[in-house]
């Protein structure tokens, strides 16, 4: 199946300058945002108690902040999420038992509303959260180390892996910069959204970087920048459904799937649209201004005394 019914010729690299400079921007934004705004970490990382709960009629935020603070909890965090009955409460990190702090919390919001029923109830020690953030942070970290070497070793030239490896880079960066601005849960999930989001976006680069090389191999002695176009254009159908065709799972995830899913698809829509974008106009652009040529990508191509000849 094709997205488009005839062959595209869209002169993508003619206009990277462009779009180079919408990516700073946009990294910027999210960097500034980062070191100022910080990322709200869920109980995850930070350790701390979340319930969910279900109210009969629509819930009084106002009122289970109150009995929460008048039962001896702390600066409770109480938000309404799905519909308005639903809520979900963040409390800071305790020693007691799940089950204790299940019936606490049931016997507070009972003083709110006798049919308030608790739904779930997570409790992690500021411990494990630190030992989280280590092992999220190092996986990430392996992730692009692997993804260098794998470029690399794929592809014979240090410019494809130089271009892959920013890609992969600007994916992560803006799903964490959109999570900053918009304070949105930052927890495993997201996480391991990331992770999904740093391959999906790894194996659309790596698509275009085999037609590169097909095309650079039926044709040596053809302007990369017309190799480049060519190659991205003939791809792009395919990269365009396959897009397509997940973010319509992804969306419904994220509308039907609830509070406990709603940072992971999140996390993976921005991603997605953001790997699309990234393995057009940073991967190969970047490797194009570094000076790919055929002879980077092919190891047959040695230059012969006759290919000087007119």
């Amino acid at each position: 199946m094709e997205f488009f019914h005839r062959a595209t010729t869209f002169p993508f690299m003619s206009t990277r300058k462009w779009w180079y400079g919408l990516s700073i921007v946009l990294i910027l934004i999210s960097l500034v945002s980062l070191v100022t705004r910080g990322l709200n970490l869920g109980v995850d990382f930070t350790g701390g108690v979340t319930v969910q709960a279900t109210f009969p009629v629509a819930a009084n935020r106002d009122a289970v902040i109150t009995a929460l603070t008048g039962a001896g909890y702390s600066d409770p965090q109480v938000t309404i999420f799905g519909t308005s009955r639903d809520i979900a409460i963040r409390l800071p990190p305790t020693k007691q038992s799940t089950e204790t702090v299940r019936n606490q919390i049931e016997q507070v919001l009972h003083r709110v509303d006798a049919g308030a029923q608790i739904q779930q109830v997570e409790v992690v020690g500021p411990q494990i959260g630190g030992e989280l953030q280590r092992s999220a942070a190092q996986a990430l970290i392996a992730t692009l180390l692997l993804i260098f070497g794998y470029i690399a070793v794929r592809f014979h030239t240090w410019r494809l892996s130089l271009g892959a490896i920013l890609a992969v880079l600007h994916d992560p960066i803006l799903v964490l910069g959109t999570f900053s601005v918009t304070r949105t849960t930052f927890d495993l999930t997201v996480v391991a959204a990331m992770l999904a989001v740093i391959g999906y976006s790894l194996n659309d680069t790596v698509v275009v970087f085999d037609r590169i090389r097909e095309r650079f191999r039926t044709g040596r002695r053809l302007d990369p920048v017309a190799v480049l176009d060519q190659s991205i254009n003939q791809t792009l159908s395919r990269t365009i459904m396959t897009k397509v065709v997940t973010l319509i799972v992804v969306v419904a995830l994220y509308a039907l799937g609830g509070a406990v899913l709603r940072g992971f698809s999140e996390a993976l829509i921005i991603g997605i649209l953001a790997g699309t974008y990234s393995s057009i106009y940073i991967s190969s652009a970047v490797a194009l201004d570094c000076g790919l040529k055929a002879e980077h990508l092919l190891a047959s191509a040695v230059k012969k005394p006759l290919d000087d000849l007119p």
